[in-house]
């Protein structure tokens, strides 16, 4: 984890209330794909995290949907202003185990980071499927970039209006090696219960330190508790224990 000034080039709306921040530092390490990065927002006591979208070297792209008020806020901010972050959070996902034809599934705010992840997982030759869940045609993003990088790939709508009507373990492809997932904890649990093989799953999980001082944001698996912000945000399937 460091903390670092990043300076801002770049903060659009892309959908429905989702915004996309380009931050840069010429000291910047490039991110892993599954990591998140927890950013300062004046006026407001805790930091608010964002998973990674893109990244390379002095750079990193996220994806933020606008939801309460520090989001309200951080879609206000401008072209080179400044932003106090704290980088390199998380563990990632692990892309030793994904076999030759992994499939991608990510609901919402939980597609940015899998976009990082196929692009590596094309890299290295991998056949890649996605599914991308969302509620409305309006909200919908992502779908050009796992195109333009020969996904195949599937977009799902709550409503209908785009796609596939329903939710991504509607759509689920029958043939895939193993899966890595990122989204609403709902979408989560269908998951679990849909897929057929081993696989990741990236929590989106209230935080309040963001690096597992505090320990808020505590999961029951299979070993003990877990904190999302420093073992997670990945787990793998088979060490998972939901709540009832």
């Amino acid at each position: 984890m460091k903390q670092q000034i990043l300076r801002v080039t770049e903060n659009i709306r892309i959908a429905e209330n989702v915004y996309k921040m380009v931050l840069e530092n010429p000291e910047l390490e490039e991110q892993k794909p599954g990591q998140f990065i927890n950013i300062r927002i004046d006026g407001l006591y805790l930091r608010r995290p964002i998973s990674v979208c893109e990244s390379d070297p002095g750079n990193v792209v996220i994806i933020y949907k606008v939801v309460g008020k520090g989001t309200e806020q951080l879609s206000r901010i401008r072209k080179r202003e400044y932003l106090d972050v704290l980088t390199g959070l998380g563990n990632g996902y692990d892309l030793s185990k994904a076999g030759d034809h992994p499939l991608l599934l990510g609901g919402g705010v939980g597609v940015p980071p899998l976009i990082k992840l196929a692009r590596m997982l094309r890299d290295a030759g991998k056949e890649v499927q996605a599914v991308l869940g969302f509620n409305t045609k309006a909200e919908v993003f992502g779908e050009g970039a796992f195109q333009e990088m020969d996904c195949k790939t599937t977009v799902t709508t709550v409503d209908g209006s785009y796609g596939v009507k329903g939710f991504v373990t509607d759509a689920l492809p029958e043939d895939y090696s193993y899966f890595y997932t990122c989204g609403p904890e709902p979408m989560l649990r269908a998951v679990y219960k849909a897929t057929c093989t081993s696989g990741q799953f990236s929590f989106e999980e209230r935080m309040g330190c963001g690096f597992g001082a505090c320990m808020g944001c505590s999961c029951k698996t299979i070993t003990g508790y877990k904190r999302i912000c420093r073992e997670g945000p990945v787990l793998e399937k088979e060490e998972i224990l939901w709540d009832d």
